[in-house]
């Protein structure tokens, strides 16, 4: 394919998909309303922004062979109408990557949680392991100028597997275009409520992805996550299957240890959850021919995606993470991961409301006892970031009675979130920032680095 434009190029996925056609040589333009860093940067080093933001209909000609459009994009979009006048293929992007890939051996990733880190785990093995493959990846890695690729010489493709909507025009989950060859499903927390409205119409999401495996594939599914176990062992499910848990391990001085047939492997990542998608992305990478010695080999090395228990400084017994955590089950996992890790320490966890689904009033009481754990539980939202999603504004009285704990501080000004961090600090201590947002533009690092100090 020679020239393709993509409309609403600016998003995470979008803009990688953008750089990964540039890179392969085609001819790539693409338009937005808005785009942010890092991707306005990434677009811009390889002359892809666009001169002028909006849509340009102008720009639409018959030249264009595919125009792929982003989920921010209206269906009454003037260049998504003009693209239509002029009959150019249009794909979202998940149904264009199938289409690039639909003779390769595709494995795809679901779950509403731990979907990044597995697809990240299972790249950085091939990677190590020197097999060739395309991939698309919802988080920066180190070592990967680029979150998608495309080639012509390899044979496999791994995909983080999204159940939000593919596009306007393609009003489906994206995980499932990508037909999976191999299919895996981490967990099933109820999410994006603004789509699927009951927790059971957000499960039938992951039954219709177990029915998008190719004949003849494997249904690889955690089996300590029950709703998973239920759809798996559902009788009409008739794909091979391979359950998986928690690994043996043990934890030394703060570092987590693997108890394997090949010996002990000390790891850089920590907590259940992460041992679970390790386990999963061992299953995963065993049906595409790398043995154990190999897989442990790698994956010592591997110290996490972007923004999962990302460490950000550390001096001594204090140490600060951030993470992508934002629905209740991600929460509560996380905070776990952070206690059993360092029980000695105090813990401060702070959380920020900033999907539509956690700022929702129907969802709120979802968060009863995920913060449990921490010693200090601070809860931030920015009254913007509400007004923006079109929803009621949120008495703070309610967030509090919703999480369950009467010292949870809830606080509004990125400011006081700097302050209250900090606030009855221990020598041995340990901050979890937690947030898909940005805690109204605080400076994480700067925070960190004045937490640890």
């Amino acid at each position: 394919m020679n020239r393709v434009h993509f409309i609403a190029i600016g998003g995470s996925a979008m803009h990688n998909l953008a750089i990964a056609l540039h890179q392969k040589g085609c001819s790539v333009t693409g338009s937005d309303d808005e785009i942010f860093e890092p991707s306005r940067s990434r677009l811009d080093r390889l002359g892809l922004m666009p001169d002028q933001l909006g849509w340009h209909p102008e720009d639409i000609t018959s030249d264009i062979e595919a125009v792929i459009l982003g989920m921010h994009a209206r269906a009454d979009n003037p260049e998504l109408k003009r693209a239509q006048e002029l009959g150019i293929p249009v794909f979202s992007y998940p149904a264009f990557f199938y289409e690039q890939t639909k003779d390769k051996t595709r494995v795809v990733i679901g779950g509403s949680h731990g979907k990044t880190t597995i697809t990240s785990m299972i790249v950085h093995v091939l990677r190590k392991c020197n097999v060739e493959f395309d991939y698309l990846v919802g988080a920066q890695l180190d070592g990967f100028d680029c979150m998608v690729r495309l080639s012509t010489k390899s044979k496999v493709a791994v995909i983080e597997g999204d159940e939000y909507l593919a596009s306007t025009l393609q009003s489906v989950p994206k995980f499932h275009l990508y037909k999976p060859d191999i299919a895996l499903i981490s967990g099933i927390a109820w999410d994006h409520i603004n789509v699927f409205k009951t927790f059971e119409s957000y499960v039938d999401q992951f039954r219709i992805f177990i029915q998008c495996i190719e004949p003849g594939g494997k249904l690889i599914y955690c089996a300590e996550d029950v709703e998973v176990r239920k759809l798996a062992e559902e009788p009409e499910v008739k794909d091979a299957k391979v359950a998986y848990g928690i690994p043996p391990h043990r934890i030394e001085n703060g570092v987590t240890v693997l108890e394997t047939s090949q010996g002990d492997v000390t790891l850089e990542v920590f907590g259940k959850h992460n041992l679970q998608n390790l386990e999963g992305a061992r299953h995963v990478c065993h049906q595409l021919g790398i043995g154990d010695k190999e897989f442990y080999l790698a994956i010592a090395t591997f110290h996490g995606a972007a923004k999962r228990l990302e460490k950000l400084a550390e001096h001594g017994a204090r140490v600060v993470f951030k993470d992508f955590a934002h629905s209740p089950s991600k929460l509560t996992a996380t905070v776990q991961a952070v206690r059993e890790q360092f029980p000695d320490r105090k813990l401060t966890a702070c959380m920020e409301l900033h999907t539509y689904s956690s700022l929702s009033e129907g969802f709120l009481d979802q968060y009863t006892g995920t913060m449990d754990q921490a010693d200090n539980a601070i809860v931030f939202y920015d009254p913007h970031a509400v007004e923006l999603k079109r929803l009621p504004p949120i008495p703070l009285e309610r967030i509090k009675r919703a999480f369950g704990r009467d010292d949870l501080r809830v606080l509004t000004d990125p400011i006081e979130v700097m302050g209250g961090v900090r606030e009855g600090t221990a020598d041995k201590a340990v901050l979890l920032m937690m947030s898909s947002g940005n805690f109204g533009g605080l400076d994480q690092q700067a925070l960190a680095e004045a937490f640890i100090a």
